[in-house]
């Protein structure tokens, strides 16, 4: 038999193997799956790169023991073997994200206090990101390592490595700076996915946490890009750093004679009556009392910043709407005092002089001699003429 058709015959009797092989723990893991989520996950998630890695490897053997020397043979093992580094690399990627996935599933987030699971979930979510980038920059180093051209280059190269990760962290200093600041973010429990968040002026919610930037969904379904180190070198408010649990305030104006007492009362009907409210906090305070008005400040919790939203408009549009109805007098006034002014002097012949309001009294007033020189500067008073009969 001609070395060709041996190489041939091993391949497709290894494959024909490899093929079997897999099919048998496909189905034993599809079994255990109807029992275990994590099998089910295996089963359908890793079986094409399982197929392909067993298939291979075995390829490769099978040449390498059973077929002789033939034209080519080592450009075909060299190949096969960067073919198998490579399914390795993606066997070994799909399990970890399998792995992932689980933990996501075990902790999900939709309940009302989750931060123990979001500070998870962000942790799992940059652990993935990080993952899939080594998995990949290390597959490709192995595979540049079987070239023995490019060995030889790694060893002239390490000389100088100091050099050259100087001059590249240089010019990816910002890069870098990012990279990191991603990586403190995940773990320093600092913000987590979901975490309601005020920055740049914008109330959102952080949607997504890259090791180079966060996606924060702005309330008005805007997205708001911001490079990690953001988060690391400027300051922001999260409403739900140790709780999803907030308060706020809604404040309306009133008048002096409002009964405070009455609008306490309505306030906590509302809050009873909404399943909004937590039944923590419902408060109603004076807080100021100036310019003729009453400023009175609803103090309400809820659980979460989107509840509390809603729960503060309600309560405002409550408030208002029942002083308005039973209330009038309580509605903000403007108070003004009106006195009477003294009639304008009326100087000889009925004309009125160089008075209070003219320009000479302004200027020459103040006493006697004041006025005289005032009706001196103004110049003579005209008289009326006499009518002779």
């Amino acid at each position: 038999m001609t070395s060709e058709r041996t190489v041939l015959v091993a391949v497709l009797a290894a494959a024909t193997v490899a093929l079997l092989f897999v099919e048998i723990a496909h189905r034993v893991l599809v079994r255990l799956g109807r029992k275990s989520p994590l099998a089910a996950d295996l089963a359908r998630k890793l079986h094409r790169p399982f197929l392909i890695t067993v298939t291979l490897l075995t390829v490769q053997q099978a040449v390498r023991i059973w077929a002789d020397d033939f034209p080519g043979r080592s450009g075909v093992m060299h190949m096969l073997v960067l073919f198998c580094i490579g399914a390795i690399a993606w066997l070994v990627g799909a399990t970890l994200l399998v792995l992932e996935d689980v933990a996501l599933a075990r902790w999900h987030t939709d309940m009302p206090d989750n931060r123990r699971r979001r500070r998870i979930k962000t942790q799992v979510v940059m652990l993935r990101r990080v993952t899939v980038a080594g998995v990949v920059v290390l597959t490709i180093g192995v595979m540049l390592v079987t070239f023995p051209d490019v060995r030889a280059l790694g060893a002239s190269l390490l000389a100088s490595a100091g050099l050259i990760s100087v001059v590249g962290a240089l010019a990816a200093q910002s890069t870098l700076g990012n990279l990191f600041a991603g990586l403190q973010l995940a773990f320093s429990d600092a913000i987590r996915v979901d975490d309601v968040v005020v920055v740049e002026q914008e109330w959102g919610r952080i949607e997504e946490i890259t090791l180079t930037y966060v996606v924060v969904q702005i309330w008005d379904d805007r997205r708001l890009i911001l490079p990690t180190s953001h988060f690391t070198t400027k300051p922001f408010q999260n409403w739900t750093r140790t709780g999803s649990a907030v308060l706020g305030t809604a404040e309306i104006d009133v008048d002096w004679a409002t009964p405070v007492e009455s609008v306490r009362g309505k306030l906590q009907r509302v809050c009873e009556s909404s399943d909004l409210w937590d039944g923590r906090v419902c408060v109603l305070q004076v807080t100021e009392a100036i310019d003729g008005r009453v400023r009175l400040r609803a103090l309400v919790s809820a659980h979460d910043a989107a509840a509390l939203w809603d729960l503060r408009c309600l309560v405002r549009e409550q408030l208002v709407g029942w002083i308005w109805q039973h209330q009038r007098e309580a509605l903000p006034r403007i108070r003004a005092e009106v006195e009477s002014v003294a009639p304008a002097p009326v100087w000889v012949g009925g004309h009125s002089g160089p008075g209070p309001s003219s320009d000479a009294a302004r200027v020459f007033s103040g006493g006697l001699d004041g006025d005289t020189r005032g009706l001196v500067f103004g110049g003579p008073v005209p008289v009326a003429p006499v009518r002779e009969d």
